[in-house]
């Protein structure tokens, strides 16, 4: 039978105590080099149209889920 041994988990004190999560953070690891980075150009090109079509029925997803939000957002009351 395999002896008991301490749970190895770490609580960091400068946690508060109703940080239950606080136990899930990994040590920091040195030593480390960063890894050389090329430098990269990136191009960004917008090729959508300037009217992007609707349906009827995703007009109605919206106002079902943010209905309230986009109501407060343009003042109808």
């Amino acid at each position: 039978m395999a002896s008991s041994q301490k749970s190895r988990r770490r609580v960091l004190a400068s946690a508060p105590l109703d940080d239950l999560y606080a136990y899930a953070r990994a040590p920091a690891r040195r030593g480390r080099r960063q890894p050389k980075r090329a430098s990269v150009t990136w191009t960004v090109t917008d090729n959508w149209p300037n009217d992007v079509p609707v349906t009827d029925a995703e007009v109605d997803v919206f106002e079902a889920w943010f209905g309230d939000l986009f109501d407060e957002l343009f003042e109808k009351v």
